[in-house]
Parts: structure tokens; C-alpha cells; sequence
């Protein structure tokens, strides 16, 4: 639909901000003492979180009040998350945005004691209800909190998660009744057993998926707010369009760019694409992108956000907990996809770009470098920073060698000198004020004169990512430090620009400072409102799966549909994931879909004789999962960009998953190919993938955008997709030249495992019956190679037992606690049908994969000599 037909009028600033607010924060804002009221909750549970992540209540400072322990700090957690759902979100579309009825005030403070009750009641629970000996005012306020928890889902976060906790829920109580299909029914549960497991231990809403919401989750969202609310978001859109405004296609460019640098502070894709939509899409529009295409370039950019290391959403610091793998390796699992996928959004508009023939934006007059000078400038400092990051790391450590415990102290005086020589940096230029994109004539910011401005915003962000990853913290004590600083900085900058500009009111300017750091915090407070409701929810889910154990029903269901292949599997996985997430959040949507099919795609993957690693099936879910919030008909960042766009919402949603493909293609690449996810690779290693995968994915966006150095013929993009396929999979194709294993009998198996060097990996294909079915099937696991030894040595290191007879090797049950234990639990050792080794596996010797580089480069010259020639436009 393009603009002259379209009907649709874009919204204005206060109804985004309104939007914003319904989706993110609450839409409901009322003056007077209870909007003082609400805004006072918010604020204290930001103090309280900022609190227990804090080193504070282990001092002496700290000895006033209790140390509260995991129970108590997810019960207040969720009771103040409760209250504020029905103070900030009304019943209805309808209701007012003003007034809260006291129907809200009733569910509010009667869920908010329900929830907390295991932090003014801890021992009481302690020594009754989480026995599994509730007491029958226990149940009752149990019963309570889960009708009031389901309304704050439905209000906060939509219908959806509400009614899928609910169809959970039913199958708990009636999961007995004739009703019920055979291959899904169980035994039912009580009330009281139902009420005990999910709401008085930490097995269904007090679980993991709360725990993490509290421990780490806030603390992330709050330094998100902190940060945008000093400022940062403004700067990082304003350096993206320095750099890029005035290329073809350039505001787009920008708004890909400024979205990936808002996606690091940011967790919500609807508050990414208004945040910078509301400048980009305007501009897009006007040098030649339609309504939809710049909404969808927004949507496309903005939701990408959600997967850009540190924040990810929740989806980050869930992983940690469900996969039992450090934070910092959940980043750099995470990295280079993202990195990779944003590098191929950028290309995309350029392709864009190019189809249409667009123009750029006018360039600066005043910019006295050209965009490769202002790019290698820009590189010169970053390898500036980087000499300075190896020299201040060398440093710190010969300063605590010298200082000791005082090296601390020096550390933190240092810092916050080098703060105040940025802000007087920063000083020396005006503030930074965006132009309106709608005007006649758009000046876009001059590099030179803004680079300096902002430097400081990126201080907190170092300070997050030196304490996460050199000092190895946890992440809710590096977010403590890091959002520690930007109070200060909140509270310092603008009295600071005043000083060294030496005109204006300190006083008033550190009154405006503080008025933005309570703004922050009570905005950082609302954005949690939905998040730590949704994670709750989410947790009657989980609890009913550990209940009645219906994800090994679903698992096999899924498994009967896919008839087995992984492919499949996979397919019908991210099939559930964009169904469940058209209503879900992303957070509760990849708790929900991981809690269910993680497991089995891994134990399905060791069938088939694939080793998948479960931190590449959690990501395969988190990708699939965010895609939700781009699909029609419920995409709400779609939606979102077309209220600024003003076009029509399904269309930028289906644009928006076009050009979303390369997210979509890429979870079942690592998949395949863990190098992706830099597993087990080195540096040097890293980087090589690095380029092979920005080539591939470059190559599968032109292949899918239609558009090279010219309009591609059909067999062209194929060709281009088939040569990005072997870049990212040389593999593939080299297991059909030459088998990756060499395969032994099992009676080998001792020699086979006594002969291999140290370092190197033994699969072990095992066969039995299975422990529910008693049908046999076959398991792969990998044996590591750690130390020295014989082959018997090296098996009973790690638990395994096996029995020679004959042709015929045993294998004995691994005790629990040893490696197999669980990888193997699901086989029946005690059936009449043995559980046996079936072959043994070793990597053969065979030419390196990255031979069929080769021909790929090949077909690519030959695309690029017959585009060549029908090429009209430059490239670049």
C-alpha cells in the first residue's frame, strides 16, 4: 500500500508514548498521592533490588537489616511485580487511565500478600507448606494467588500466556477424565497437592524462571533505563546517523545501527522501534522507502535487539540457570550471531537501496571527512582504546600486586577521574537535540562535533563488561557496579557541563540530575512490571511439566509427527515457538518451549548420531521465539512501527519477516555447525569463522533479496544461496566424499579408547531398551579423552561398567553422580533386553572440509562475471 492510498495516519508522539506504555510500563498514570503512591513502590522495589545485588548486606552497614535468602527475595519480588500490575494496567481497553477502581486496589494488595507470604512467613512455609503439610489458610491464599497472578498476566502481557497457563492448569486437575486423550492422561492431582507444588515450593511460580527475574533480570533493565534516561540512546542514534545518514539508503543504514547499539541497553523490541522509529521511519520514507518497508526495516533492526549481548532480553540469564553454564559464555555463544545477523540487516538496505535507486540525504557541509576517513578514524580509536584496555588490565594487576586490598579504592578514584575529563570533554559542545525528521530540511549531525559528547555513556558499559568478563563476577553484582556508576553520572553530568561551561544554576542543574535518576528507577520499575509477571506465569507451566511429566508426552509426540528426523523435529519446534510467541512474551514463550523440547531435540540429536550441545537448542528456541514479536497476525513490534509509519501493520509484518529470514535460517546453522556459536574455538579460529559466516550470510541476503551487483535471475539467487550454504557447512558435503568416523566393533572398545590421545573425543554408539516404551533405540554419547591411562582406567574414571560376552559387550548402569548418569537415564538397564555397546567411533583422518570453499568461490566468480555485466548502478 503506498503512502498516497494509505489510510492509516502515523501516530503522534503522545500516542506512542502511549503505546509504549500499554505494552512495556502500564497505561495507566494517575495524578495526585496514589500516583505518588505507585511511583513510591516502584521506587523502592529499584532501591530493594539495587540492595540485595549490592555487596552492602554482608557488611556491616548491612547488619540492620537481615540477609533475605532466594525464597524471601522472589516472594517480594513477585508481590510488588503483582501490586503495580494492577495499579498500572487496567482491566480493559475501555477502563480509565486516570482512576483506579477499587476492584484494582483489592486484587492488588490481596495478591501482593499472597505472593509475599514466604517473605513475612518464611519458616512458618518453610515448616508446612513446602514439607508438602499445607495448611488449609496456606491452600486457600495458594488457590488466591494463582486466579489474582493469571489476571496480572492477562492485563500486563495480553490474553495469551493467561490462557495457556490456564489449559495447563485444567490438565493438572482433569488430566484423569475421559476427556483427556489416552496419550496425554495421568493420574490427576489433588487441590492440595496441585496448590503445594506450584505456589508454596519452588517448583512451579517461585522457580527458576522468578529467580532469575529477580536476581539478575531487574538489575539489567534498570541499567538499560538509567542509561537511556542520561541520555546514551540519543547518542547512539545520533553517531549512527554521523556516520551513515548521508549514504544511499543511509537512514536506514542508521536505523539498523542505531537499534543494535540501543539493543545492548534495551530488552524490549516495542520500546526499541519507537525509540528510534519515531526518527528513522520518517526519514527512511523520505528518500524513497514505502510505509511498510520502513517500519519493516525498523521492526527487522529492532527486534535483532533482543539477541545483541549483554541484555538479550531474560533470555540471557535464564540460559545460565537452565544450562548450568557461566554468563560470560552465554555472550560469547551469543555473539557472533548477532553480530553476523545485524552485518546482513545492513546489507539487506543496501540492497534496498540499490533496487530502488534512492538518493542519499543531503551530507554535512561542515563534515570535513569523508565516511572511510571518519570510519578509519573511528577504527584508530578503537584500537586506541583496545592498546589501553591490555595496558590498564596488565596495570590493575601489578597495582593490587602493589597495593593490595587499597588497589580498590585507586581503581574507583582513577575511574571517576576519567569520567569527569569526559564530561568536560562533552562540555565543550552544546547538548545534543535531534532535529525533527519531518521538517523541509534535515541537517544531519556532523561526526567531529558530536563524538565527543557521549563518550562518558559508554563508561558504564565498560564498567559491566570488565566485571563480567575479566573479574568474572556474577552478572547482578556487575550490574550493581555498572548502574552504581551511572547514578553518578546522572546525579554529576549536568552540574559538571555547567562547571566547566561556567554558565548556568549548579544547584538547579543537580536538581534536573536527580529528577532523571528517580525518573529512571521508577521507569526501570514499570518495565519490570511485565517481565516479572510473565516469568511467574510462566512457572505454572514449568511446575505442570514436572507435575505430571507431560513434556516427555509432548516429546514423543513431537517425535512421532517428525517421524524421528532431526530436521523435522526442529521445523515443528520453531513452528510451536512462533505460535506460542504471537501471544507469549519472549521471555515466558522460550521458558515455556525450552522447558518442553530442549531436552528432547538434544536426546533426539544423540539418537540420529548428532552430538547437539544444549546451549545451540536454547538459542535455536530464543531465536524462533523473538521472531513472534515480527510474525502477523499478532507481531506487536510490527504493529508498533506502523503506528509510526502509518502503513499497514500485516504488510510490515510480513516485510519485517522477510527480511528477518537470515534469523531465521541462522538457529538451524549452529545448530549443525556449533562453530557458529564459537564452542570449543580459539581466537584465531574465531575470527576466520567470523568472516567466512559475514561472506556466507552477505551471500544468502542477496540470494533472497533478488539482488547482487544486479537483479538476480532465479537460478542466480539459488546459486547464491547453495555457495552461502557451503560456506556455512563445508561439512556437509565432505561426509558424502569421505566418512567423518572410523568405526570399530565393540569388543575394541578398551583398545580403542587406550590407544587415543589425550584431548581427543571417542563416540560411543549405545543400544537398549528404552525406560518408558521398553522399545530399543540407540544413543550416542561422546567420551573425552582427559588424562593418561588405559582403556579400562580412562572408562571407570567417568562410571562406565561394560560386560564382555562374546561378540556381545554390556553395559552396566552408571552409578549416580558420574558423568552418563542422566545421558543415559533414559534406558531400561533392568529388562531382559540388554543394554549393549553397538560401535565404537573415532574421527577419521580426511581432507580439510574447508576444501569445498574452493568450488563455492568458483560458482561466486562466475555469478559475479554475469552480474557484472548487466550491472547499471555502482555497488556501493
Amino acid at each position: 500500500m503506498s503512502d498516497t492510498n494509505n489510510k492509516n495516519a502515523p501516530l503522534s508522539d503522545e500516542e506512542l508514548e502511549e503505546l509504549v506504555a500499554a505494552s512495556d510500563s502500564g497505561a495507566r498514570n494517575p495524578a495526585g498521592p496514589v500516583g505518588k503512591l505507585i511511583a513510591g513502590v516502584a521506587l523502592f522495589w529499584a532501591a530493594f533490588q539495587l540492595w540485595i545485588a549490592s555487596p552492602l548486606p554482608y557488611t556491616a552497614i548491612g547488619r540492620i537489616i537481615p540477609v533475605l535468602n532466594d525464597t524471601q527475595t522472589r516472594s517480594l519480588h513477585l508481590a510488588i511485580a503483582i501490586f503495580l500490575a494492577f495499579m498500572a494496567y487496567p482491566a480493559f481497553k475501555n477502563s480509565s487511565r486516570t482512576r483506579i477502581p477499587i476492584y484494582d486496589w483489592v486484587l492488588g494488595i490481596t495478591g501482593a500478600l499472597c505472593a509475599g507470604f514466604a517473605f513475612y512467613a518464611y519458616e512458618t512455609l518453610a515448616n508446612t507448606g513446602a514439607q508438602g503439610l499445607p495448611e488449609t489458610y496456606q491452600l486457600v491464599m495458594a488457590g488466591a494467588g494463582m486466579l489474582i497472578l493469571l489476571e496480572a498476566a492477562r492485563r500486563a502481557l495480553g490474553p495469551a500466556l493467561a490462557v495457556v497457563a490456564m489449559i495447563f492448569l485444567v490438565y493438572v486437575f482433569f488430566g484423569s477424565e475421559s476427556f483427556i486423550p489416552d496419550v496425554i492422561r495421568w493420574k490427576g492431582a489433588s487441590f492440595s497437592k496441585a496448590m503445594s507444588h506450584m505456589w508454596l515450593t519452588t517448583e512451579g511460580v517461585f522457580g527458576i524462571a522468578l529467580g532469575v527475574s529477580a536476581s539478575f533480570v531487574f538489575l539489567f533493565v534498570l541499567f538499560g533505563s538509567l542509561l537511556d534516561k542520561a541520555g546514551a540512546g540519543n547518542y547512539f542514534i545520533q553517531i549512527a546517523f554521523s556516520l551513515l545518514g548521508h549514504l544511499r539508503g543511509g537512514p536506514a543504514k542508521a536505523a539498523v545501527v542505531g537499534s543494535a547499539m540501543t539493543g545492548l541497553i534495551s530488552g524490549s523490541s516495542i520500546a526499541n522501534v519507537v525509540t528510534t522509529g519515531t526518527f528513522t521511519i520518517p526519514l527512511m520514507k523520505r528518500v524513497g522507502f514505502t510505509s511498510e518497508q520502513a517500519g519493516s526495516v525498523e521492526v527487522a533492526s529492532s527486534v535483532n535487539g533482543q539477541i545483541m549481548p549483554p541484555v538479550m532480553g531474560a533470555a540471557a540469564f535464564l540460559m545460565v540457570e537452565y544450562i548450568g553454564i557461566p554468563y560470560v559464555d552465554v555472550i560469547k555463544h551469543a555473539f557472533l550471531p548477532a553480530v553476523v545477523s545485524y552485518i546482513a540487516l545492513l546489507y539487506i538496505v543496501h540492497l534496498e537501496a540499490l533496487k530502488k535507486g534512492m538518493k542519499a540525504l543531503p551530507k554535512p557541509v561542515q563534515q570535513t571527512k569523508t565516511f572511510l576517513g571518519q570510519l578509519l578514524s573511528t577504527f584508530i580509536g578503537f584500537a586506541v582504546f583496545g592498546a589501553l584496555c591490555f595496558g590498564i588490565y596488565y596495570g590493575i594487576g601489578w597495582m593490587r600486586d602493589l597495593f593490595g586490598e587499597n588497589a580498590s579504592i585507586i581503581l574507583t578514584v582513577s575511574t571517576l577521574a576519567i569520567y569527569v575529563g569526559m564530561v568536560a570533554m562533552a562540555a565543550r559542545a552544546p547538548d545534543l537535540a535531534m532535529d525533527d525528521p519531518k521538517s523541509e530540511i534535515v541537517k544531519l549531525p556532523v561526526y567531529d562535533d558530536i563524538k565527543g559528547t557521549g563518550l562518558h555513556y559508554i563508561l558504564p558499559i565498560i564498567v559491566l563488561v570488565w566485571f563480567l568478563m575479566v573479574e568474572r563476577k556474577s552478572p547482578g553484582l556487575s550490574a550493581f557496579w555498572a548502574s552504581s556508576l551511572l547514578i553518578i553520572i546522572l546525579l554529576t553530568q549536568k552540574p559538571l557541563k555547567v562547571f566547566f561551561r561556567k554558565s548556568g544554576d549548579i544547584a538547579a542543574a543537580f536538581k534536573s540530575g536527580f529528577d532523571d535518576l528517580i525518573s529512571g528507577m521508577i521507569a526501570g520499575s514499570r518495565n519490570m512490571i511485565g517481565i516479572g509477571v510473565a516469568t511467574a506465569a510462566a512457572g505454572i507451566i514449568v511446575g505442570t511439566v514436572t507435575l505430571t511429566g507431560v513434556g516427555q508426552v509432548m516429546a514423543e509426540l513431537v517425535e512421532f509427527i517428525s517421524g524421528g528426523n532431526l530436521i523435522l523435529m526442529l521445523m515443528c519446534v520453531g513452528v510451536i515457538s512462533l505460535i506460542l510467541g504471537m501471544g507469549l512474551p519472549t521471555t515466558a514463550n522460550y521458558i515455556v518451549v525450552s522447558s518442553l523440547m530442549a531436552a528432547v531435540v538434544v536426546e533426539l540429536g544423540a539418537q540420529s548420531g548428532l552430538i547437539v550441545p544444549l546451549i545451540a537448542v536454547h538459542m535455536f528456541v530464543f531465536y524462533f521465539g523473538i521472531m513472534a514479536d515480527v510474525t502477523p497476525p499478532v507481531g506487536l513490534a510490527s504493529f508498533a512501527a506502523a503506528a509510526v509509519s502509518g502503513g499497514d501493520p500485516i504488510r510490515t509484518g510480513f516485510t519485517a519477516f522477510f527480511y528477518s529470514l537470515r534469523t531465521v535460517a541462522l538457529p538451524f546453522l549452529f545448530i549443525f555447525n556449533t562453530d557458529l556459536l564459537l564452542i570449543n574455538v580459539g581466537w584465531i579460529d574465531g575470527i576466520f569463522i567470523f568472516i567466512v559466516a559475514t561472506i556466507a550470510m552477505l551471500l544468502f541476503a542477496a540470494g533472497t533479496q533478488g539482488y547482487f551487483f544486479a537483479r538476480s535471475r532465479k537460478w542466480e539467487s539459488a546459486l547464491l544461496i547453495l555457495i552461502a550454504f557451503t560456506l556455512f557447512r563445508p561439512g556437509f558435503f565432505l561426509d558424502y566424499v569421505q566418512p567423518p568416523f572410523v568405526t570399530s566393533a565393540p569388543t575394541q572398545l578398551e583398545e580403542v579408547v587406550g590407544k587415543a590421545p589425550v584431548g581427543s573425543d571417542i563416540r560411543i554408539v549405545i543400544s537398549g531398551p528404552d525406560f518408558d516404551t521398553g522399545l530399543v533405540k540407540d544413543v550416542t554419547v561422546v567420551l573425552p579423552v582427559t588424562a593418561e591411562g588405559d582403556g579400562a582406567t580412562r572408562m571407570s574414571n567417568v562410571g562406565l561398567t561394560t560386560f564382555p560376552e562374546g561378540d556381545v559387550v554390556k553395559l552396566d548402569e552408571p552409578f549416580p553422580g558420574t558423568p552418563y548418569f542422566e545421558t543415559l537415564g533414559g534406558f531400561d538397564f533392568y529388562m531382559d533386553e540388554p543394554v549393549e555397546i553397538k560401535s565404537v567411533q573415532t574421527a577419521a583422518e580426511r581432507m580439510p572440509k574447508q576444501i569445498f570453499y574452493i568450488p563455492s568461490l568458483l560458482l561466486l566468480g562466475l555469478v559475479i562475471m554475469l552480474q557484472r555485466r548487466r550491472q547499471m548502478q555502482p555497488a556501493f
